[in-house]
């Protein structure tokens, strides 16, 4: 007899460690590439800005970091907040 296990949510996103399969793949590309730009170049600036992605797509409960950063973003800054004294 056969077993199967089915995960909770089908329609959820695919999810590896703390991101999602797409930026997993973009960091995992973008790293290499960095790697090898930093050891025949010494240039560090692309190592930077894929460090700087990975902690931004960090994934918690379906959000990420740069999600939070443009709520973040839109509440204090770009929208109007509404106050009503009674």
């Amino acid at each position: 007899m056969t077993q199967y296990l089915y995960p909770q949510n089908l329609k959820a996103t695919a999810n590896l460690w703390l991101w999602s399969l797409k930026d997993f793949c973009i960091l995992g590309i973008t790293a290499l590439l960095s790697i090898v730009i930093l050891v025949h170049t010494r240039f560090v600036v692309p190592a930077a800005v894929t460090l700087c992605y990975g902690f931004l797509t960090i994934r918690m409960d379906d959000t990420t970091v740069m999600d939070f950063m443009k709520y973040a973003i839109r509440y204090f800054i770009s929208t109007q907040q509404y106050f009503e004294w009674r």
